[in-house]
């Protein structure tokens, strides 16, 4: 009895309902289905997606003369008048009436020496010219004088009254008188120049701007020696260096080989480095008849038909040669795009704009071809980078890789 009931006791492995390693499988399965479909669904927005290599442009800001343009060159904004001013003497600076950036007119002063010594001249000499008008005032007196005495002894001589060497003895004092006049009114003159001269000397202490300018630089200050040549160690030679505002050319180098693309009177466009956004009006004003044999180069000289104050000497500049001049509407900037960018879908062209490493597709407004570039009307602005010849798997969102160039 007791063996027949631990055989009972035995499991039935014949009859088990739970199966683990079937539901583990169903469970793996399960979990790789939703991610495969996960992965689909990040494959298909971009997010997982591989990078697309593409080639990018930037969109530019053009004018209309480039396409215009017959040559190019770069040259600098140069004052065809300009000076060193300098004093006609040696002396101390006492006075400095200008800074730089100051406007004068020809004829101001700019600056005074220490002139106390031909102030004292000067008034010498003045004084000297008072002395000398005194001197021929008395002379003029003195000889009336004589010929009224000569003309009364001569009545006296005639009717016998006086003897005649009493006549001519008032003769020779007239003449005598004459004479003194005539010394009289040349010292006059000797002291006229030497007055002139005093006055030129006083006035070589005045520095004066010899033309309407600009003050470039300020090269000396009060209590400095100037002296014309400034051969001592402590002397400065030039005061101030001004130049002439309304004499700016641009003076360009131009190849000897492209000189024939160039002619007098010829339309210009001058880009200045310091103000990249504005373009200037120029005319050819003269071909420098000489080479340069170091360079190969000739020196052209190139005109602004406009003035404008921001135009400063020894600024960079770039010339256009123009084959014809420029029309109103052409001297505005328009923004353009390379040709190859445009995904045609419809009737509206768009285009793929980098973001970091992605694309934007986004709808634009083209206008006319300006050369081999079309103008934009609306859509992206200049500076933004784009995709060109974009490949017929790039979307909206798709990761990007630039490639190198």
């Amino acid at each position: 009895m007791e063996k027949e009931d631990l055989s009972k006791l035995k499991i039935d492995e014949s009859v088990r309902t739970f199966r683990p390693g079937r539901s583990r499988k169903r469970i793996y399965l399960a979990v790789f289905i939703i991610l495969a479909i996960i992965a689909v669904v990040l494959y298909v927005n971009g997010i997982i997606s591989t990078a697309i290599p593409v080639e990018v442009a930037t969109v530019s800001q053009i004018f209309p003369s480039q396409t215009l343009s017959r040559l190019n060159a770069s040259g600098y904004v140069v004052a065809q008048r300009k000076a060193a001013v300098a004093s006609k003497t040696t002396g101390r600076i006492v006075a400095l009436m200008v800074e730089e950036g100051n406007r004068v007119k020809e004829g101001q002063i700019i600056a005074r020496l220490e002139n106390e010594d031909v102030t004292a001249s000067r008034n010498q000499a003045e004084a000297n010219l008072k002395a000398a008008h005194a001197n021929l005032d008395e002379a003029k007196a003195q000889m009336e004088d004589t010929l009224r005495t000569v003309n009364r002894y001569k009545q006296l001589v005639g009717g016998g009254y006086i003897a005649k060497s009493q006549y001519d003895t008032a003769e020779a004092q007239y003449l005598r008188a004459q004479a003194a006049v005539a010394s009289a009114e040349a010292a006059v003159k000797a002291n006229e120049a030497a007055l002139q001269g005093a006055n030129v000397a006083l006035d070589y202490t005045l520095i004066r701007a010899p033309f309407d300018a600009v003050v470039l630089t300020k090269n000396a200050d009060i209590g400095d020696i100037v002296t014309p040549l400034g051969a001592a160690a402590n002397a400065k030679a030039a005061v101030v260096t001004i130049a002439d505002l309304d004499s700016l050319q641009v003076e360009a180098d131009v190849a000897e080989t492209n000189l024939g693309l160039v002619k007098a009177g010829q339309p210009c466009e001058i880009q200045l480095d310091a103000l990249p956004d504005s373009r200037f009006r120029g005319i050819v004003h003269t071909i420098v008849p000489t080479v340069d044999r170091s360079k190969a180069t000739i020196l052209v000289k190139i005109r602004f038909l406009n003035k404008d104050p921001r135009i400063l000497p020894e600024m960079r500049a770039k010339v256009a040669f123009l084959s014809r001049p420029l029309k109103e509407e052409e001297q505005k900037s328009h923004t353009a795009i390379n040709p190859s960018a445009l995904v045609n879908k419809g009737n509206q062209p768009s285009v793929f704009v980098v973001h970091e490493n992605r694309v934007e597709e986004r709808e634009i407004k083209v206008g006319q071809p300006l050369g081999d570039v079309m103008e934009v009307l609306a859509g992206v602005e200049a500076g933004e980078k784009v995709v060109i010849k974009p490949p017929k798997r790039l979307r909206n969102g798709s990761r990007i890789k630039i490639k190198d160039k």
